[in-house]
């Protein structure tokens, strides 16, 4: 079973980076699964991402419960409105510009209401 705890983690990463460069794509969901199925897979990998100089900070506070920071939250809510703008101003009809707006609009409710938000660097 860990080998494939690994490869989704493996997957899920690429995944997540992908997203740093694709502005539909999220990055934090995927790695957040990275992270989860290194856990179970291989805690050598685990400890390699939560290390990591980039994505180790964010994926460390996430996981101990603090949250992201408030600049992070800002970002990503502005990148999110724009994309999904942008790409409801491209399609013809109403129901995928509703299904976007739908979407855009639980992930703000959960990155908003859900995941806490850190103020401060410890």
């Amino acid at each position: 079973m860990k080998p494939l705890y690994n490869l989704a983690g493996v997957l899920a990463l690429a995944l997540g980076i992908l997203g740093l460069f694709l502005p539909l794509l999220p990055t934090t969901p995927f790695l957040l699964l990275a992270s989860w199925c290194f856990a179970r897979g291989s805690e050598r990998l685990h400890r390699w991402l939560l290390s990591h100089r980039v994505l180790g900070p964010y994926l460390r506070d996430f996981e101990a419960g603090l949250g992201i920071p408030l600049g992070a939250k800002i970002l990503a809510t502005v990148m999110l409105w724009t994309s999904l703008l942008l790409a409801m101003g491209r399609v013809g009809g109403m129901a995928l510009p509703a299904m976007l707006a739908v979407l855009g609009a639980g992930v703000s409710l959960y990155l908003w209401r859900f995941v806490p938000t850190r103020r401060r660097a410890p």
